[in-house]
């Protein structure tokens, strides 16, 4: 998928758009929040070059896969508040849906708002039979949003290098 046809997602609260560079400095600030990536493999928050390098690299795996992480903003404000959408697993083959959002935008249900909207463009758009969530076993708020996105528990697993929850969700029929 060329850069220029990523589609841009609405939802009620939230426009799913492909991530530019003008991106790199408001997503780096979002991830030197305190804690924000405690339950990720690395913790320590990215300088500006690595988020630099994450926002190419996303839009390089859209190229490559056909989908990826879009950045989120607010409809209302067009702030960017984080990012979410669907990530290739080469490790396993298969398709995770992911997200983050700065803390002043958890408990509003806006990933999970995000998620829905993700698993329905990995459903309908890209024809995918089944997409994982992968979570860290602390990550309680995380795994309800996966729950409430329609996603199962299946097992944990080992993925990233730590132990995490898989969950599941089949194209429904």
């Amino acid at each position: 998928m060329d850069r220029a046809t990523i589609p841009t997602l609405t939802t009620p609260s939230l426009t799913l758009r492909p991530f530019n560079k003008r991106d790199a400095e408001p997503l780096y600030e979002i991830l030197q929040e305190k804690n924000l990536l405690r339950y990720y493999p690395n913790p320590k928050p990215p300088n500006r070059e690595k988020v630099r390098k994450l926002i190419t690299q996303q839009l390089d795996h859209w190229e490559e896969h056909g989908y990826g992480w879009w950045a989120v903003e607010m409809r209302t404000n067009k702030q960017l508040i984080g990012w979410c959408g669907l990530q290739y697993l080469p490790d396993t083959e298969e398709v995770e849906v992911a997200y983050l959002l700065g803390k002043a935008y958890w408990g509003r249900g806006l990933a999970t708002e995000g998620a829905r909207a993700s698993l329905q463009y990995g459903f309908e758009q890209l024809g995918l039979e089944c997409i994982v969530g992968i979570v860290h076993p602390g990550n309680v708020a995380s795994q309800r949003v996966l729950e409430k996105a329609g996603l199962t528990f299946v097992e944990q697993a080992r993925y990233f290098e730590m132990e995490c929850y898989r969950f599941i969700k089949h194209r429904p029929y």
